[in-house]
């Protein structure tokens, strides 16, 4: 276990134990700057056979296949997969509707444990760990490095992170797709109050850039049932106006726009290939990650 001089309230270590049985791996092969546990797109010394090539003057002699040398009497060098480490790219909203929270914890505190789990995970794979909070841009970024110490910088950035402002998450994602210099694990968790189409548009450019996009889309079960009882004022917590009104009267509105809006969400998800986790808040952490990391590493292999 990871040793921090420092408490953390969103770290449970009986979580953090049993969520280490299972690696975190990338969808797609990452190009890194140490030997790791992750596949690399090039050619190197590992365990997984890749191809065999043709030799050619200055080859490692060792990487001969003597055995196909006598079957064909030519010379070939068996090809490798590469392992390499991953990049872990953390992009926290800090909007204001972050903070809140109908009964359990606050949407804010929820991305804290689901944020500070992965980053211990990554670390303990050897793998660099970063780290971005967006709401009106980038509002605090820490680049991804691998060492306990800027880990504990990455914990600090989740502890002292305030819900604060209107949301630009497109905006930011665009910015981070293009000052990530080589390929990354981009782990968003947000709830997403944008507009899907240019939410839309910013994946797209995570995945031009061949990021791994993974997207925890936070909701309070009080966002999805709208279970008021009484005339309500309900405030704009990114900066708005409040409008009170009777539930009742706006019950049926509001549910035809949030399914609308999640149609729209569901079909860009569809578009852009994103690794896509709707959660409630309601929901312990615990499985949403266990379910995230089984899933990763089912559709992999494990290595």
């Amino acid at each position: 276990m990871f040793s921090d001089r420092q408490p953390r309230r969103f770290l449970d270590p009986q979580v953090l134990s049993r969520l280490a049985a299972v690696p975190l791996v990338p969808r797609k092969p990452m190009v890194g700057t140490v030997s790791g546990r992750h596949a690399s797109p090039h050619r190197g010394s590992s365990v997984e056979f890749a191809e065999y090539r043709k030799y050619v003057p200055g080859d490692d002699l060792r990487r001969l296949d003597w055995r196909a040398y006598g079957r064909s009497d030519r010379f070939y060098v068996k090809e490798y997969e590469a392992d390499t480490n991953l990049r872990l790219c953390l992009v926290l909203d800090t909007s204001g509707s972050m903070a809140f929270s109908a009964a359990g914890p606050a949407k804010i505190d929820y991305a804290r444990r689901v944020c500070g789990a992965l980053a211990y995970l990554a670390s303990q794979q050897g793998d660099a760990v970063g780290i971005s909070c967006a709401a009106d841009g980038i509002v605090r970024t820490l680049p991804p490095r691998r060492n306990p110490t800027h880990l504990r910088l990455v914990f600090d950035v989740l502890e002292e992170a305030v819900p604060a402002g209107p949301t630009r998450l497109p905006e930011v994602l665009h910015e981070i797709a293009e000052t990530i210099r080589q390929r990354a694990l981009v782990v968003v968790v947000s709830d997403l109050f944008v507009e899907p189409a240019a939410l839309g548009q910013a994946f797209s450019h995570l995945r031009f850039r061949r990021h791994d996009v993974a997207l925890f889309h936070l909701l309070d079960p009080q966002e999805i049932g709208f279970r008021f009882q009484r005339p309500t004022r309900f405030l704009d917590m990114e900066g708005g106006g409040a409008i009170f009104a009777d539930p009742v009267d706006i019950a049926d509105r509001y549910h035809r726009a949030v399914a609308q809006y999640l149609d729209a969400v569901r079909q860009l998800v569809l578009e852009s290939g994103i690794d896509y986790h709707r959660v409630l808040t309601d929901e312990p952490y615990e499985q949403l990650l266990a379910r995230f990391l089984v899933g990763r590493a089912a559709g992999r292999g494990l290595r």
